[in-house]
């Protein structure tokens, strides 16, 4: 089964609310839509994370899509590293592995999906075969304010999650003034997470710590820069009994090697869009693994496309968290039609449909489309 044509459809999927957080407020998920059709007729979808803006996520891909016409889809692992090789290595001082798996990482989703569907086989089954029925996820609390989140925190619990999780570094005081609030909405029925995203350094992280301390967190996501290392996370692990978890420090096998090693998390944060896919992604997780670690599905700036397709890849992980991230939940109008993505109890169902589990709405894609393009004219 040959690629045959490669079509990216720019995105851009607007937000019900402002999504606020320690690094300012977003809007929208911004996303390529990539669509990989084969001479058997099947064609497979993905997306990737179009971060900062689509105009160089299009300029990478649009670059690379040459390399992958005309050639086995089952090769597609291959057709990537090997593009990073002559577009990245071989061009002098431009290696970023980072930037390279986000832009790649669609290209390898929509591959698996169509692999799949030519096999009439979930993929889930291609990878092994799962080893749980359901992925279990946190409530994301949204808001502005500390009542906002805390009347959020209440309807979450209402819903059935059994672990909530909320966004601090956005002043010392806010901070506190929001987990009060959802404590004084939820009581301890609920786990408590909390993601910093790199706002503190090394001494305000200390004192929040302490500070946070009395509302019972389950652990601190990410809480000083990802430019201290793994040793930053280290040195702040060895100072308080509060669990850390890492997220923006790691986002490869390798980086996970680095975290066990140096013992500086007591679970990783990781999504696929950071390791180029599937097949690293796995490989991440088994690193961790060996070294008694749990994974954490991350959500960015994404579709149900990505929810649907870190469910099947979930299923086949032994050393999963149960309190897993989703993020298209925050879109007015998510693009994926069927299954249903919307947790019940806090989890959903592993899916057996072909491939990667999930059919579109074009009509949705449409809007999506034109949104895009009318932001565009407006930033132009």
């Amino acid at each position: 089964m040959n690629i045959k044509d490669i079509r990216l459809t720019p995105l851009h999927c607007t937000f019900k609310q402002p999504y606020h957080w320690s690094q300012g407020v977003t809007y929208g998920a911004p996303v390529v839509l990539i669509e990989i059709e084969t001479d058997a007729g099947v064609t497979g979808i993905g997306e990737c994370s179009a971060s900062p803006t689509h105009a160089p996520i299009l300029a990478i891909l649009e670059d690379a899509l040459p390399r992958f016409i005309g050639q086995s889809i089952y090769d597609v692992n291959q057709l990537i590293w090997s593009y990073y090789q002559y577009g990245f290595n071989a061009k002098g001082i431009g290696r970023a592995p980072r930037y390279f798996s986000q832009a790649m990482a669609g290209i390898e989703l929509a591959a698996w999906d169509a692999i799949g569907k030519q096999a009439k086989l979930p993929l889930h089954q291609l990878l092994g075969g799962k080893v749980r029925d359901k992925i279990e996820y946190f409530g994301f609390l949204q808001g502005n304010t500390p009542e906002e989140i805390g009347a959020h925190s209440e309807q979450l619990a209402r819903n059935g999650f059994k672990v909530l999780y909320v966004k601090v570094g956005r002043g010392n005081e806010l901070d506190i003034a929001i987990l009060r609030e959802i404590r004084k909405a939820v009581g301890d029925r609920v786990r408590l997470r909390l993601d910093a995203n790199e706002a503190w350094d090394m001494l305000n992280a200390r004192r929040m710590f302490e500070a946070l301390k009395p509302f019972d967190p389950e652990f601190i996501e990410q809480p000083v820069s990802a430019s201290t290392g793994p040793e930053g996370l280290a040195r702040l692990r060895a100072v308080t009994n509060i669990p850390i978890a890492a997220d923006q420090t790691v986002y490869s096998a390798e980086d996970v090697y680095d975290i066990v090693r140096c013992r500086s998390a007591d679970v990783i944060v990781l999504g696929m869009h950071e390791t180029c896919g599937i097949l690293r992604y796995r490989k991440a997780a088994a690193v961790a693994e060996a070294a008694g670690v749990n994974i954490c599905i991350h959500g960015i700036f994404e579709t149900g496309i990505t929810t649907a397709a870190t469910i099947q890849v979930a299923a086949t992980i032994n050393n999963l968290d149960n309190g897993n991230q989703i993020m298209w939940q925050l879109l007015k109008e998510d693009i994926v039609s069927r299954p249903n993505l919307v947790p019940k109890d806090g989890a959903l169902p592993v899916s057996n449909l072909p491939g990667l589990g999930f059919e579109l709405n074009y009509d949705a894609v449409n809007r999506a489309k034109d949104a895009y393009a009318k932001l565009r004219t407006q930033v132009v």
